[in-house]
């Protein structure tokens, strides 16, 4: 199958024959920053339809339009598993959104604790920094980026059926490894079901957060070894860990955009 270089997450309907019209920022992206003509083919994907690859029937200023020629990879279900973190700054935050996405989240929800410096967030720059993840990763979907919210408001509205990852600097908190082993020993499955990581601002949980948080029946404490982690490092290293025991980190990788079948 040939290979692609370039991926773009679409959100129409992709199928054979179809065309798609791109808007004005992928339009831009491919005739004046990759520089790409008529005729180049590149894939183009979403959650519902797959992996397609496209061809470029024309483009222009603001425009282009791609024909569907055929699919190449069908649509997979994912891992279900949210990082639920207190803002950080600029930089750290744009890396953190892009880290998630390739660590396979589905969503991202900043929260406010009471000792989170940041208090705003631009929610359409790291919605741009998922979608460029999705593109660059392999994945077939893109990460949803909530609005911030406080943490009282977070705890009210959490579904009951989802469970809470918290990464906890102090208390009583099994290493990461270790809890998640034992919940896959007693329930096989487990990763088949919905999951969340909670990650805490730079200065840390308050210590009546973090207690009403371990008295919420969905919630586990773990820790993450005997270093103060930055926030966006204990965010990566927290999912890595839930991916590799629970998730699909025991997949073969990918080879491009065509799936590793072992005969």
């Amino acid at each position: 199958m040939e290979r692609v270089v370039t991926r773009l997450y679409v959100e129409d309907s992709l199928s054979q024959g179809a065309t798609v019209g791109l808007d004005a920022a992928g339009a831009h992206y491919l005739r004046s920053v990759l520089r790409l003509n008529t005729g180049a083919r590149i894939g183009l994907f979403n959650e519902k339809d797959g992996e397609w690859l496209g061809v470029i029937e024309g483009l222009g200023k603001g425009w282009c339009s791609l024909q569907i020629e055929e699919q190449r990879r069908k649509p997979t279900p994912e891992p279900d598993i949210w990082l639920v973190f207190a803002p950080i700054k600029r930089s750290r935050i744009d890396f953190l959104a892009e880290k998630a996405g390739e660590l396979g989240c589905s969503r991202i929800l900043p929260v406010f604790t009471r000792y989170t410096d940041v208090k705003r967030i631009n929610r359409d720059r790291l919605a741009a920094h998922a979608k460029e993840s999705a593109e660059q990763c392999e994945r077939l979907s893109v990460t949803t980026v909530d609005d911030a919210v406080t943490l009282d408001k977070l705890i009210e509205k959490w579904p009951d059926d989802r469970r809470l990852i918290v990464c906890a600097e102090f208390g009583d908190a099994k290493p990461i490894a270790e809890m998640l082993t034992e919940i896959l020993v007693k329930e096989p499955d487990a990763g088949q079901r919905p999951w969340a990581v909670l990650i805490g601002p730079e200065g840390g949980f308050a210590e009546e957060e973090l207690e009403a948080l371990r008295r919420l029946p969905y919630v586990t404490p773990i820790g993450l070894g005997p270093r103060v982690l930055r926030a966006d490092t204990a965010a990566v290293a927290a999912l890595s860990c839930w991916q590799a025991i629970l998730g699909d980190g025991g997949m073969r990788p990918p080879k491009g955009t065509t799936p590793v079948t072992v005969a």
